[in-house]
């Protein structure tokens, strides 16, 4: 953001504290394979794919090392935006193949929202039943692998490093939110974790993205609260507000990208 930033970071990192210049999502992407690949081994994973780039980028890196062990999980709940359910079930399946199971729960998360104003009720809620809808899609697929004679371990979290360092993680760091990826998962939880982009930063998740193959309508997306347009309708959510809402935004995405921005 200065006149020689760049220079004065580049020579700091290479010429000073002798680091080599050799990051690129190829290599970033060959050593996570091989991490996946050694920590899966033959188990089955799982993963919660919400269609935005970090889930959506962690979910290829997986795939990428373990293939059909991995089973992504989609829960449609009625506050995505218009055409992300195609987006996920279309162009993520098919660059990169993987197994989706979509859930429907649009009916189940409007009659839990039914009546409620207060935004921070509405986060707790849509939390919730998230959780509650993606146990019981586990549940399934454990049911599933057992029959098979296999065994659920593992899930896939698109975690990356500002979501820890805004948590607290590491050292001399403050809150500054916490995320709910980041310490926020219940004490029972009977799965490991994945995490293979927890060092890296956005702009790296979507180079490495990019270089999986992955459309760039996905890697490139305009970032998205989790509660989706249930956050953004003030007083109470329904099918018909959230309709409306879902046309006003897919307007201004159009017109922001049409601007070049």
């Amino acid at each position: 953001h200065s006149e020689h930033g760049q220079a004065v970071l580049e020579n700091f990192l290479h010429d000073i504290a002798g680091l080599p210049n050799d990051w690129n999502s190829g290599n970033v992407i060959a050593a996570q394979v091989d991490a996946i690949s050694a920590q899966v081994g033959d188990s089955r994973v799982i993963c919660g794919l919400s269609g935005g780039v970090d889930s959506a980028v962690a979910a290829a890196l997986v795939h990428k090392a373990v293939g059909d062990q991995l089973v992504c999980v989609f829960v449609d709940h009625g506050l995505l935006r218009q055409g992300e359910r195609e987006q996920v079930e279309k162009d993520f399946v098919a660059a990169t193949g993987v197994r989706l199971v979509t859930i429907d729960a649009e009916t189940q998360f409007l009659e839990a929202l039914a009546g409620v104003s207060d935004p921070e009720t509405k986060r707790k809620i849509i939390g919730r039943e998230f959780i509650r809808t993606f146990e019981q899609a586990a549940a399934e697929l454990v049911a599933e692998a057992t029959e098979e004679g296999g065994e659920v371990k593992f899930l896939v979290q698109g975690t990356l490093y500002p979501d820890i360092v805004e948590s607290g993680g590491g050292s001399g760091t403050a809150v500054i939110k916490s995320h709910h990826n980041v310490g926020g998962l219940p004490d029972d939880l009977e799965f490991e974790l994945v995490e293979p982009l927890r060092t890296l930063f956005k702009d790296e998740v979507r180079a490495i993205g990019r270089e999986l193959g992955l459309p760039e309508e996905i890697v490139s997306r305009h970032p998205f609260p989790g509660p989706g347009l249930g956050i953004r309708i003030i007083g109470e959510v329904t099918k018909e507000r959230l309709d409306t809402l879902r046309a006003a935004d897919a307007i201004v995405r159009a017109e922001i990208t049409q601007a070049g921005l």
